[in-house]
């Protein structure tokens, strides 16, 4: 009685569902691994020393740095109301800006607060003029509402009614022009490139460590000869790519409370284009296809290194290139929808910089559905590349083939 051969096709994963179970064994393996807490810890200390830097150095400026409020009212009223800051000065303390007198609207007719403003070498945070029974300010909404009280005790003081009546205060608010929304949605479209580009190389060299080390204790070759070599590409992407977010978790968490406990926010960042909240879910689809990108890469890299060192000397030319493209990428920031722009968008290594600059500077969603598309397409087909690779130069087993040789028949 023989024994009944088991159907063709069963019994052997497909390759989403062997990529799933290599990535929840690797992920698994390197989240509970005692080199994975240093490498989490590392990181931390140079950023919160930054945070901790950037705050100290803003509380000296700031102590350093008053804001000045400019005064542009007749001689009279000017040096009254710089007599009633000195004379308030102790009690009101960082409360009230430094009064500075700039202009006599009496002697130049033309005046105009706002192009005071603009004037880079005067400084000045607002303007006050009118005079101290009615005063007014002209500056940035959040400036002047802040200023409005004090204002208020200076202008009374000068008039004499001491802290008993208070003069109303206009507000003249300044809208911020076309210019200086372009130039702080650039700011923030280079700061998402630039974290892109640290997170992205700090968090893909954990690809190459992983598989030689698989490659050296023969756990590639267990795992090639029970599922397609393309199932164990994909699942170790997949697992890093996961291992990463649990690292940008736990450092954005620390790195963000720091900076929440010394004052600083996003609103020091101009709000890009598409708003905060999908600025950043697609900071986070760009990471994972850069991540994706870069990681397919360095696994093909490892699948010819033998030693970490090979691999040392194979990945250099990747980082530098990768550094290389981030500048190309930055570069063209500066000039949106021209060939060099058009050029990063459509190459794969820089698309994800290029687009994540898109949405900080243009509102259209559509064009980001379109790139993730395009970058998912060439994170397929490099790793398809890099698993047949990987098949012919490292899989290949048994002896070589020694081609037959027939004898050559000897000379009478």
């Amino acid at each position: 009685m023989t024994a009944s051969k088991a159907p063709a096709g069963r019994g052997r994963l497909s390759i989403v569902a062997a990529a799933l179970v290599v990535a929840r064994r690797d992920f698994v393996a390197i989240l509970f691994s005692r080199s994975f807490v240093f490498f989490l810890i590392g990181p931390l200390f140079p950023l919160l020393v930054a945070v901790m830097a950037s705050g100290v150095g803003q509380k000296v400026q700031e102590s350093t740095a008053h804001a000045t409020l400019g005064v542009a009212m007749a001689p009279p009223d000017g040096q009254a109301m710089l007599a009633a800051a000195r004379k308030l000065n102790p009690q009101l303390g960082a409360a009230l800006p430094d009064l500075v007198v700039i202009a006599e609207p009496g002697a130049d007719e033309r005046f105009n607060p706002a192009d005071a403003l603009r004037d880079r070498q005067a400084n000045l945070n607002a303007v006050l003029s009118g005079t101290p029974a009615h005063p007014v300010l002209t500056g940035p909404a959040g400036q002047i509402q802040a200023w409005q009280g004090p204002v208020a005790l200076i202008a009374a003081e000068a008039l004499g009614h001491g802290p008993q009546v208070f003069p109303p205060v206009a507000l003249a608010a300044t809208a911020a022009n076309s210019a200086d929304a372009r130039v702080g949605r650039m700011r923030t479209a280079q700061a998402g490139q630039t974290l892109l580009f640290l997170l992205t190389m700090l968090l893909a060299g954990m690809v190459l460590s992983n598989l030689v080390e698989e490659k050296a204790n023969k756990i590639i070759e267990i795992l090639a000869a029970a599922i397609p070599m393309d199932a164990v590409f994909l699942g170790k992407l997949v697992a890093m790519l996961a291992i990463s977010f649990v690292g940008i978790a736990v450092w954005g968490l620390t790195i963000g409370g720091a900076a929440l406990a010394g004052g600083r926010s996003l609103g020091e960042l101009a709000t890009p284009a598409v708003g905060w909240p999908l600025f950043i879910a697609l900071g986070v689809a760009y990471f994972a296809m850069a991540y994706l990108l870069l990681g397919s890469i360095f696994l093909t890299i490892g699948s010819m290194a033998a030693t970490v060192r090979e691999v040392q000397t194979l990945s250099m030319p990747v980082t530098m290139v990768q550094l290389l493209v981030y500048f190309f990428a930055s570069y063209a920031v500066a000039a949106p929808h021209s060939l060099v722009e058009q050029i990063a968008v459509a190459f794969p290594l820089s698309s994800p910089f290029a687009m994540l600059a898109r949405a900080a500077q243009e509102g259209n969603v559509v064009q980001h559905l379109l790139a993730l598309a395009w970058q998912a397409f060439w994170v397929g087909l490099c790793v398809r590349m890099g698993a047949r690779l990987f098949r012919r130069r490292v899989m290949q087993s048994g002896p070589a083939k020694v081609r037959s040789r027939k004898a050559k028949p000897k000379p009478a």
